[in-house]
């Protein structure tokens, strides 16, 4: 494996207008990924907290996340991982990229992770970081179309 990039694509039975929100502001963010964010604005530059926790320890898990680019409704993307007091970069974040196409029953969504390789991991805590984002993005996509087509469902 090369570890340098990880592709979903789904199918989602909303328009990308819908799907544009669901990926990129914060009320829907939080419906399917993390379990709290903090994002002023879903505009390039704005930079907040994903944030993942339990009752014990809501806080357990914040990650840091740069906007850096918002072309509705058909791209979103951001950095992440970064540390909360530096700014995000290739070499100390990784991007995402929700790009979304409509089709003729709804918006087929791609969702790009790309910059494990930049930055500069040896190669077990590469491999390590790599497949937990595997595991947490095949966990969550499917959350992410469930929770957009039930927007579609209930209006």
């Amino acid at each position: 494996m090369e570890f340098a990039s990880i592709e979903r694509e789904i199918h989602v039975q909303a328009s990308p207008e819908v799907v544009f929100e669901v990926v990129s502001r914060p009320e829907h963010l939080k419906e399917w990924w993390p379990d709290d964010i903090s994002l002023d604005s879903s505009a390039p530059g704005a930079s907040g907290e994903l944030i993942w926790g339990d009752e014990a320890n809501p806080r357990a898990n914040v990650v840091a996340m740069t906007v850096v680019e918002s072309d509705p409704p058909r791209r979103f993307a951001f950095r992440w991982t970064h540390a909360t007091d530096e700014e995000a970069e290739v070499g100390n974040s990784l991007l995402v990229v929700f790009e979304l196409t409509p089709t003729s029953s709804g918006t087929s969504l791609r969702m790009t992770e790309t910059g494990f390789r930049e930055m500069g991991w040896e190669a077990a805590v590469l491999e390590a970081a790599y497949v937990d984002h595997v595991q947490g993005w095949d966990h969550f996509i499917p959350r992410l179309r469930t929770y957009a087509d039930s927007l579609v469902a209930s209006s």
